[in-house]
């Protein structure tokens, strides 16, 4: 499983992902599931989406 996530992308999704995720378990909501996804993927550097639509955010391939 080759990285396909580059590093402003991970800074997004990291950020984002902890923005949801505090929201989800502030307001007791499904959302903070989805703020766990975006920190996981984030922290991986590894996104199934982007793996099936062949999108590669990194500038070093298979980094």
């Amino acid at each position: 499983m080759s990285k396909n996530v580059g590093g402003i992308d991970r800074a997004v999704r990291l950020i984002a992902g902890l923005a949801i995720a505090g929201a989800g378990l502030m307001y007791q909501s499904w959302w903070g599931v989805i703020g766990a996804v975006l920190i996981a993927t984030a922290l991986m550097g590894w996104c199934p989406p982007y793996a099936m639509f062949g999108i590669n955010t990194c500038k070093k391939p298979g980094a």
